[in-house]
């Protein structure tokens, strides 16, 4: 097993399914878009210095950042503690995201968590255009947005939305 780490075994395995189930659903092997978001982690006795405090989510732990193409196939993660910002996590995400397939992105779909001054730029400098989705009206809750559900599955499980849409 710990040669196959060393080789990048699983990788290599992980990105041919991904282009394989891409080709069968009729898509370029290679995406072009992909969605950004966050989840936060409630934090155990185990988790030390890398453990946060997530104002917005009024919890203490880590937070797990994710991208995903548009058919919730997994591209990256990256893990910081819980207080760390999404805009800040972007160019990293991006950066990982255009090392693992090779191809710039064009597109990328975020919530309100990515928008500010430093978000779009270093998005830019990855050749990627941010495109923030949110609702017109304010609303208390989960709310259903279109193309950011899709990372939800990733995040959270199975949406029980899936068969509504």
């Amino acid at each position: 097993m710990r040669r196959w780490m060393e080789a990048r075994c699983l990788e290599v395995m992980v990105e041919d399914l991904r282009k394989l189930l891409r080709g069968y659903a009729g898509r370029r092997s290679e995406p072009t878009a992909m969605i950004l978001d966050s989840r936060t982690l409630q934090s155990t006795p185990k988790s030390g210095a890398r453990a946060g405090y997530d104002g917005a989510k009024r919890r203490k732990g880590s937070k797990v950042h994710a991208a995903v193409d548009t058919l919730d196939h997994l591209l990256a993660l990256q893990v910081t503690a819980a207080d760390e910002q999404n805009r800040a996590q972007v160019g990293l995400l991006a950066e990982a995201v255009q090392q693992i397939t090779g191809e710039p992105m064009q597109l990328a779909y975020v919530d309100q968590g990515c928008t500010g001054e430093n978000a779009a730029p270093v998005a830019e400098k990855h050749g990627i255009q941010l495109q923030v989705l949110k609702h017109t009206e304010a609303k208390r809750g989960f709310v259903l947005l279109p193309r950011r559900w899709i990372v939800e599955e990733t995040l959270l499980g199975p949406p029980v939305f899936k068969d509504f849409l």
